[in-house]
C-alpha cells in the first residue's frame, strides 16, 4: 500500500508506549477530574467509606467512584454498565482510575446512596468560580424547561385520563361484539376466529377492571395523579405537548453561562419559584446584590414583592390574562393610575376613583369606576358591562416599578434568553431522548447534580483550559485547607 500513511503492525512489541501516562496530555479533561476529586474533603461533604473498616471484603474508595462518575457524565456515559465497559477499555477511564473496573452494581449503588454528597460536591465547583471570580456581573437568569422521566405516558393516569381510557376501551369490546355475532351469523363453521374474537374481549374486560381498581389510589394522592414507574414523575405541558417527567430549575451566570443554582420539582409551572431560586443564587454567587431575570412564567405579584423586600432587583414581564385586546377592547394597561389622587385615567379622559377594597385569594384589591360610563362615547370600546372597573392591588407600586425598569433596559430580555436557554439544549442534547434514567425525586436529582456539574466543569475547561484551571484550584484548596487548619487549631485551644 504505496502513497499512504501506513499504520503499525498489530504484533509489534513497541505499538503501545511503556507508561499509560503518555497518552494523557496536559490539557486532557481528566487530568482536571483527578486533581479536583484528590482535593476535596470527602468524608466532610458526607461521602461513606473514606476510612475503611478493619474486616471485610476491601471497597472501592469513594474518589475512585466519583472520577468515574464525573468523566461519565461528562463524556455522556450515564448509562451504570456503560460506565462498566468504558472502565475496561477506555485509556482515559484506565488513567484516572489506575485500572479499577467496578461491576455495574457497584457504580449504581454509589449514586443512589451519596445523593446529598454529590449535591455537596457541585456546590463546592460553584464555589471555586466564586473564588476565581467569575460572577463579577451580578446578573443571573433564572427559568425552568421540563425534563422527561423513564414513566410512559401510558402509565400515567389522572381521573380524566382514566375515564376517558375506559370509555374508549368499551367502544373496542362493543365493535369486538358486534363482529363476533356477525362472525356467528355469516361463517358458524369459523370457531378458530370466534374464539380469538372472545380472548380478545375477555382481554379488554381485565384491563377495564385493572384500570377502575386504579381509582381509589389516584383519589388517594395530594394532585390526584398517579405514575407507575416513577411515582413522583407528573405529566406536564412543554412546547404544546404533554410529557411525564420534572421541571428543572436553574439559575445561570450571565457572563459565563454557568449553572450557579438548579433545583428538581414537579410542579408543572414556574410562579412559585422566583423568590427561593434568586436567593440561593444569590448565596452562591456571594454577592450583596443581584439582578434577577426571568420569563413571564414566573411572574407573580406575592414572588415580585418577596423578592424586592430580600433586596432582589427583579426583571419579568408581565403576563396578560386579560382576553379584552383579543376583543378589541381597551386593556388595562391603557388606563393611567395618578399615585397623586389615587385615582385612573381612561382613554376618554374620565377619572376612575376608588370605590371600595376587598379581598380575593390573600390579596387585598382596591376597586376604581367612574359614574360617567353609561354616557361615555367610547364605551363600545371599553366594556360590555354597565361600567369598567380596574382592580389595583395594595403593592402594584412594586409591580409598576418593575416595569418601567424594563421599558429603560429592554435588552434584559434579550439577555435572559441567550443566558438561560443554552444550558439547557446542551443538558438534554448531552442526556439524549430518554433523559432521566432514575427514578423518584431524591434519585433524579442526584442526576442532575452530575449533569450540572459536568456541564459546569466542561465551560470552565472551555473558558480557561485544563492548566490554568488546575492552578486555579491548587490556590483554592490551598487557601481552603489552611483556613480549616485554622479553624481546628482555635477550636482545640477553647
Amino acid at each position: 500500500m504505496t502513497r499512504f500513511i501506513e499504520g503499525e503492525c498489530r504484533t509489534q512489541a513497541t505499538l503501545f508506549p511503556e507508561r499509560i501516562e503518555d497518552y494523557i496530555d496536559e490539557e486532557n479533561p481528566v487530568r482536571f477530574i483527578d486533581y479536583f476529586v484528590d482535593g476535596l474533603p470527602l468524608a466532610g461533604l458526607g461521602f461513606e467509606g473514606v476510612n475503611p473498616k478493619a474486616t471485610g471484603r476491601p471497597a472501592y474508595h469513594p474518589a475512585v467512584m466519583l472520577k468515574l462518575y464525573l468523566y461519565g457524565y461528562l463524556n455522556r456515559i450515564q448509562s451504570t454498565r456503560r460506565l462498566e465497559r468504558e472502565a475496561g477499555r477506555n485509556i482515559e477511564m484506565k488513567w484516572l482510575l489506575g485500572r479499577l473496573q467496578p461491576d455495574f452494581k457497584t457504580i449504581a449503588n454509589f449514586r443512589r446512596h451519596h445523593g446529598k454528597a454529590i449535591r455537596k460536591v457541585c456546590a463546592e465547583f460553584v464555589a471555586l468560580c466564586r473564588k476565581i471570580d467569575l460572577f463579577s456581573q451580578a446578573l443571573v437568569a433564572i427559568d425552568g424547561s421540563k425534563f422527561k422521566a423513564c414513566n410512559n405516558r401510558d402509565k400515567n393516569f389522572t381521573p380524566a385520563k382514566l375515564q376517558r381510557r375506559v370509555e374508549e376501551i368499551e367502544k373496542s369490546i362493543t365493535r369486538y361484539f358486534a363482529r363476533l355475532d356477525r362472525v356467528d351469523k355469516e361463517e358458524p363453521m369459523a370457531e378458530t376466529q370466534s374464539g380469538k374474537l372472545k380472548d380478545k374481549i375477555a382481554s379488554l374486560k381485565q384491563e377495564v377492571e385493572r384500570l377502575k381498581a386504579l381509582e381509589p389510589q389516584i383519589a388517594a394522592t395530594p394532585d390526584k395523579q398517579l405514575s407507575m414507574t416513577d411515582p413522583d414523575a407528573r405529566s406536564m405541558r412543554s412546547r404544546g405537548t404533554g410529557i411525564v417527567g420534572y421541571n428543572v430549575q436553574t439559575g445561570v451566570d450571565a457572563e459565563h453561562h454557568l449553572i450557579v443554582v438548579h433545583e428538581v420539582i414537579n410542579q408543572n409551572n414556574d410562579r412559585d419559584c422566583l423568590t427561593s431560586m434568586a436567593l440561593k443564587a444569590r448565596e452562591a454567587m456571594g454577592v450583596e446584590a443581584l439582578e434577577v431575570v426571568a420569563d413571564r412564567g414566573y411572574y407573580k405579584s406575592q414572588e415580585i414583592k418577596a423578592s424586592e423586600d430580600a433586596g432582589l432587583t427583579v426583571y419579568v414581564p408581565k403576563s396578560h390574562t386579560s382576553n379584552n385586546k383579543a376583543h378589541g377592547l381597551f386593556d388595562k394597561s391603557d388606563f393611567r393610575y395618578m399615585p397623586e389622587t389615587d385615582e385612573y385615567q381612561c382613554p376618554a379622559g374620565d377619572k376612575l376613583i376608588w370605590r371600595m377594597t376587598t379581598q380575593e385569594k390573600g390579596q387585598n384589591l382596591h376597586r376604581y369606576w367612574s359614574s360617567n360610563c353609561q354616557s361615555c362615547h367610547m364605551k363600545a370600546q371599553c366594556t360590555p358591562s354597565k361600567q369598567r372597573r380596574v382592580s389595583r392591588w395594595e403593592h402594584e407600586d412594586v409591580l409598576d416599578r418593575m416595569e418601567q425598569r424594563l421599558t429603560r433596559d429592554p435588552e434584559k430580555m434579550r439577555t435572559r434568553r441567550e443566558t438561560v436557554e443554552h444550558p439547557y439544549g446542551t443538558l438534554k442534547w448531552w442526556m439524549g431522548a430518554t433523559h432521566f434514567q432514575m427514578t423518584t425525586l431524591k434519585h433524579v436529582s442526584t442526576e442532575m447534580n452530575l449533569h450540572v456539574l459536568a456541564y459546569n466543569m466542561k465551560r470552565m475547561i472551555n473558558i480557561m483550559g485544563v492548566k490554568s484551571l488546575i492552578e486555579a484550584l491548587r490556590a483554592f484548596l490551598l487557601q481552603f485547607w489552611l483556613l480549616t487548619l485554622l479553624h481546628t487549631t482555635r477550636r482545640n485551644a477553647h
